[in-house]
């Protein structure tokens, strides 16, 4: 089976932080667009079944009616699994009566809404606009029309944050009883305005310190962290991110999106002249077998569950101790082993990227 990302690259307005993608959203643009994305779409899959479908972007709430339903038909291309995920990214100020009962009407059951934060400093300095109480009224509608798994996106690390604020930010997304929370480490990436407006992050130990506080609350509100970054309710453990992470294969459509398919990486354009041309491709890469364990190493042990040995054996007809250092990592205590898995240990999760570049 395979997994479907299809990228939006519309927006009504460009966050601070955003360094994914993206243009203002005008109509001539975005109808072209969606014709093209419908071209290439047809002219790549294979017929193969798809487990899940996520629409990102980008805003794909900032389309209009008309051309979400556009967009939306073009899922009926996909031979999908009966209990398919199709995950469709919002904004708050997006969700209305019309918009929910577009996405139900077409089978979309996962909503991932980007939130980020509630607080006002933080919001203004990130170009983001919404208050709690919109949230509030916004979720209770979501939950009217009967979508049952909702991901709320949280960003920390915010150079206008303190301790404090992280854990008011924390306990008013629990009022909002999100089934999935994804949380980000703000990343000050060249070419966002917060990097042109020369913003600084913060200090990696209060980074570390305000990760630890979201795990630990999240954690004793029943939520299981299953990724360094992601917690989700019994039950809500993303299927797409899952893709990613089991290093299984997936399609990437649209402006920028990246796919793994048959032992190629890919990442189509980044021009949206071209994409309207009909000129998708960007870059692609042929993966050896060792390109391909040591993609399965660098995600896999994202997962707090980590690699299950046997699987890996399997999968790529080698032992994992004879191709990486596993034995000194776990005499070290950067892996640890538990039943058939290789995982890092819970207190060094922060530190991760240092493992694996022993790893690798």
């Amino acid at each position: 089976m395979k997994a479907v990302y299809i990228h939006i690259p519309f927006c009504k307005s460009i966050c601070s932080y955003c360094d994914f993608c993206k243009v203002f959203y005008y109509q001539k643009w975005a109808t072209q667009y969606l014709r093209k994305l419908r071209e290439e779409i047809l002219d790549i899959y294979d017929n193969e079944e798809v487990k899940s479908i996520y629409i990102g972007g980008g805003t794909p709430s900032s389309l209009s009616s008309k051309e979400i339903k556009y967009l939306l038909e073009m899922l009926n291309i996909f031979n999908k699994t009966p209990d398919c995920e199709i995950t469709f990214e919002c904004n708050l100020e997006d969700i209305q009566d019309e918009l929910l009962k577009i996405l139900k009407s077409f089978g979309v059951n996962r909503l991932s809404l980007g939130i980020q934060s509630f607080d006002e400093q933080n919001l203004c300095l990130l170009g983001r606009h919404h208050t709690y109480e919109e949230a509030l009224e916004k979720m209770k509608k979501i939950r009217a029309y009967g979508f049952e798994n909702v991901n709320l996106d949280l960003i920390y690390a915010i150079p206008t944050e303190t301790i404090k604020k992280v854990k008011e930010d924390v306990k008013k997304f629990l009022k909002l009883n999100p089934d999935h929370i994804s949380t980000y480490s703000l990343m000050i990436e060249q070419n966002t305005l917060l990097w042109v407006n020369g913003i600084h992050p913060i200090k990696e130990e209060l980074d570390e310190e305000m990760y630890k506080i979201i795990c630990k609350i999240l954690k004793k509100k029943g939520y299981i962290h299953y990724e360094v970054s992601n917690f989700a309710k019994k039950g809500y453990v993303s299927k797409h991110n899952l893709t990613y992470w089991n290093n299984e294969e997936y399609y990437g459509f649209g402006l920028s999106a990246s796919g793994y398919i048959d032992q190629i990486r890919y990442t189509n354009t980044k021009n949206l002249t071209k994409y309207l041309k009909g000129e998708y491709k960007g870059v692609e890469e042929i993966l050896s077998k060792k390109d391909i364990m040591d993609t399965e190493i660098m995600v896999g042990l994202r997962k707090l569950k980590g690699i299950c040995i046997s699987k890996f054996e399997e999968k790529y007809q080698v032992k994992l101790e004879e191709v990486y250092p596993i034995k000194p990592l776990l005499k070290n205590g950067d892996l640890e082993e538990e039943k058939g898995y290789i995982k890092i240990p819970e207190n060094k999760i922060y530190v991760m990227n240092e493992i694996l570049l022993k790893m690798i």
